[in-house]
């Protein structure tokens, strides 16, 4: 249906329209659901790097485990990249891919749940063991109307587990955050917060992260960054209310590989470090800069989405401004909007210094790696393992920022 008709489509014919798809899709694929112990994970940040970290330690303790997340779409070793632009794909997409986890035998099931798709009832007819909240900070504020509806829509998904017919179900809540206590007021048999404190003392740097759980396992992680360090708190809290031995869990994720688009460092043999991350919040920007404090940072940035949550791009703008020595403004995902008018909306944020302004996205790579000397770190930030730079009128170029900078690196080290 085109976009333009839908404005006079009543909102409670599209409800009814999704709602159709997530039962008809349980029942026509046998709901296979109730087949599975099914984690969900939700929150703003962290959603794609903790449903990784939970495969790992769930495959490590012995289980055949389904993944489907932001990045890819996993049942068993076999994996596919999630290129529909979305996390929880509609049409009874998820019903289909659990039906096919179940008859290659997965016992497991992550599955990564926004607010957009729990809006679409997208999670509806899934049968849940167990939430992981991560956090919530202001995002999709503009398509949800207010930052309590932003809120109220993760809330559903811990409401949709309350309602499961599983027992027991477990809840995992970030016990630091506002909305923390929300999630754990809900009635289900298994509450487990987790808090910074569970892992003091503890140190981050920018290539791992080594803490003692609960004055007990010393966990050494290869993933950088404090924020990294939240998202592994969340999954062996997990495994413990599932009773996984923490010698289990510890060798699990000691062994995790770098998940893609979400800090991953690209070396190509360059003597400086070049990062490729999601970071597309103030908070997250802010988070993966802090990682690298102190170093001579480049960054590659925008904002993503044009048409949607506009206030944060002064934000970003100021975050940069202050932790990075250098910054390029580029295109990333302008839509419909002017992708000039983005970037100088982010460049509003900037006093002490103005970044340049290179919106062909390769090109902005390329001249950030042009600048780094040795020791530098270039962050290319905003998209992750996004497939596709979304243009006006649905135009979709495919895309890869991990691929582009291991071309132009390729390139800058030949001569």
């Amino acid at each position: 249906m085109p976009t333009s008709m839908r404005k006079y489509i009543p909102k409670r014919v599209f409800e009814w329209y999704h709602l159709a798809f997530a039962y008809g899709g349980a029942i026509f694929w046998r709901y296979p659901s109730k087949k599975l112990f099914v984690v969900g994970i939700t929150g703003t940040k962290g959603k794609s790097t903790t449903s990784e970290l939970v495969r790992t330690m769930l495959q490590g303790a012995g289980y055949k485990v389904a993944l489907a997340s932001t990045i890819q779409f996993k049942i068993g070793n076999t994996s596919e990249p999630n290129l529909f632009k979305m996390t929880m794909p509609g049409r009874a997409y998820l019903q289909k891919f659990l039906r096919k986890a179940v008859d290659a035998g997965c016992t497991h099931a992550v599955i990564e749940m926004t607010s957009e798709g729990a809006r679409q009832f997208r999670h509806k007819g899934i049968e849940m063991d167990a939430l992981i909240f991560t956090n919530l900070q202001p995002e999709h504020i503009e398509s949800h109307g207010s930052m309590e509806a932003y809120a109220q829509a993760k809330l559903s998904i811990a409401h949709h587990l309350e309602a499961s017919s599983k027992r027991p179900r477990i809840i995992v809540s970030n016990a630091d955050d506002y909305y923390g206590k929300d999630f754990l007021n809900i009635d289900v048999e298994v509450k487990a917060p987790f808090s910074l404190k569970d892992a003091e003392p503890y140190t981050v740097d920018e290539t791992s992260v080594r803490f003692v759980f609960r004055r007990g396992t010393l966990f050494s992680v290869p993933l950088p960054g404090l924020f990294n360090l939240k998202n592994i708190l969340a999954t062996i809290t997990l495994g413990d209310a599932m009773g996984i031995p923490h010698e289990i869990m510890r060798k699990s994720l000691e062994s995790i590989a770098a998940v893609s688009g979400r800090a991953e460092s690209i070396d190509r043999g360059q003597d400086f470090r070049v990062v490729v991350d999601y970071a597309h919040t103030p908070d997250s920007l802010r988070a993966l800069f802090e990682t690298y404090k102190g170093k001579d940072l480049i960054a590659v940035m925008g904002s993503t989405g044009g048409g949607r949550d506009q206030w944060k791009r002064k934000e970003m703008g100021k975050i940069a401004d202050e932790m990075c020595a250098d910054v390029i403004l580029a295109n990333e995902d302008p839509y419909d909007e002017d992708p000039n008018k983005i970037v100088l909306d982010i460049a509003g944020g900037f006093v002490n210094h103005m970044p340049s302004i290179i919106l062909d996205r390769r090109q902005a790579i390329a001249a950030a790696l042009k600048r780094a000397r040795k020791g530098s770190v270039v962050a290319i930030t905003g998209k992750g393992t996004d497939p596709f730079i979304m243009g006006p009128r649905g135009s979709k170029e495919p895309w890869s920022d991990k691929r582009v900078a291991e071309e132009e690196l390729d390139k800058l080290l030949s001569k």
